[in-house]
């Protein structure tokens, strides 16, 4: 049975325990779905985007307290949280601006009189929401989805159910009608049966690669839509020629955000070689400096680890790298006392290609590696099973030209960190994932691509 309960990862202490949803709770909520489905998809789109608009303003009249929940229940240092929930209050507002213009039908060629495209929704969607980020994460799905005319059932992390009971409220006070966004805690094999529900008509979900597989397993089953956004070891590689100072900058800021534990942080650093040994000093001074302690002081930059077992599980990768030959900078041991803590820390030493190096380190864990030429980067860079982004460090117009192609990832940025952006698409190749969040492609993921033709 799945567990819901608020966990201080700074303490260890339990706060709360949630009680899973029965059977028949699950049904009457998938039942008052697909009747709020019936009306909200038919109201006007300005009262849907008006709903986003004060979503918005509910965030950022609750910023502070939104904050301090992420901190108390998984950790993320206070000020990041305030971030997070101003993101999520921009992308409510891009799809209140933008909807009419994503949605509106499209003309198309024919030998009909008439011809064109329109977007209809589909109806509820599941939504199967990890903890790391844990407001971002739920609003950059259910604010496309919302305005489209779809609604959500939300399964969310079993160990951030305060935050999913948070969403719930904030779209009630924005005044969304009951049923078109829930918050359920469901156990594995609930969501199992939720996907399969006839009424539910898609299902999207951020999480591991693990998770990603299964879910999608049961949605092929289903011949439901899905969109997939897994985990990630994103190449972060700087030429000798790039601005040091900003690449090292935002190196060590990707890594060090939200602890560690991002998908697109900069978990890979590949370094030309004639300025390896001063970009390595370089990051292990700043990024060993990173100041780790209580997220809710206003000082701290790395709180602890969301819950023990993944302060666990990094420890046991870090160890198996040293065994392997790699060796740790600066970190590489968690520290007593109490809390998930875990130091930030540098690896040097992994041959690339070993199967430790391949694996996602979701921590405040950074592997470093040097390369001779354009050829050796990319053989690096692309030799893991993720997909996710990648970020890529030089002055060299051209070299840029030529990288980019050959980078097998779904985003690449140049010179800057790989961020979401609600004006982007977003998604990964590979075990990264399948689909599109945010942008005109995120809306339409979930909704009927329906060709009207006329005689």
């Amino acid at each position: 049975m799945t567990e819901y309960r608020s966990l201080d990862p700074t303490t260890g202490d339990v706060l709360e325990r949630f009680q899973t949803a029965r059977d028949d709770e699950l049904d009457a909520a998938i039942d008052a779905a697909a009747r709020a489905f019936t009306t909200w998809r038919r109201r006007p789109l300005s009262e849907r985007t008006a709903v986003l608009e004060k979503a918005a303003l509910e965030l950022e009249r609750g910023q502070d307290d939104l904050a301090t929940l992420m901190a108390v229940e998984m950790g993320k240092p206070i000020a990041q949280g305030r971030g997070e929930v101003a993101k999520c209050a921009w992308v409510c507002r891009h799809y209140a601006e933008h909807a009419g213009e994503y949605l509106r039908p499209e003309a198309a060629e024919s030998d009909g009189r008439d011809a064109h495209v329109r977007f209809d929704p589909l109806g509820p969607i599941l939504a199967i929401m990890p903890w790391n980020f844990p407001l971002w994460q739920v609003f950059r799905f259910a604010a496309p989805a919302l305005v489209a005319g779809n609604v959500v059932l939300l399964k969310h992390a079993p160990n951030t159910p305060g935050a999913a009971e948070a969403v719930e409220g904030l779209f009630k006070a924005a005044g969304a009608p009951a049923g078109v966004l829930q918050n359920l805690f469901l156990s594995n094999n609930q969501a199992a049966r939720a996907i399969e529900h006839r009424a539910v008509r898609g299902v999207t979900l951020t999480g591991s690669t693990g998770a990603g597989r299964s879910v999608a397993a049961l949605a092929g089953r289903a011949l439901k839509p899905m969109v997939a956004e897994l985990g990630g070891s994103d190449p972060f590689m700087i030429f000798a020629d790039a601005d040091l100072d900003a690449a090292v900058a935002q190196g060590v800021a990707s890594r060090a955000l939200n602890n560690g534990q991002s998908c697109i942080a900069a978990k890979r650093v590949l370094i030309e070689a004639s300025v390896y040994d001063e970009v390595l000093d370089r990051l292990v001074a700043d990024f060993g400096a990173k100041r780790v302690g209580d997220p809710q002081l206003e000082e701290t930059e790395v709180g602890p680890l969301a819950r023990a077992d993944l302060r666990d599980q990094l420890a046991r990768q870090v160890t198996a790298a040293v065994e392997a030959g790699a060796r740790a900078l600066c970190g590489g041991e968690p520290p007593d006392g109490p809390g998930f803590f875990y130091p930030p820390t540098v690896l040097t030493g992994l041959d690339p290609r070993s199967d430790i190096a391949r694996e996602e380190f979701f921590g405040p864990v950074l592997t470093v590696y040097p390369f001779q030429d354009e050829a050796e980067a990319l053989e690096i860079a692309n030799g893991t099973d993720y997909g996710l982004g990648a970020s890529l460090w030089t002055r060299d117009g051209a070299r840029v030209e030529r990288l980019i192609p050959e980078l097998d990832f779904g985003s690449v940025f140049v010179n800057g960190m790989v961020k979401s952006d609600p004006r982007l698409p977003f998604g990964g190749t590979k075990a990264s994932g399948f689909g599109r969040e945010l942008a005109r492609d995120g809306l339409l993921e979930f909704v009927n691509v329906k060709t009207i033709w006329r005689a």
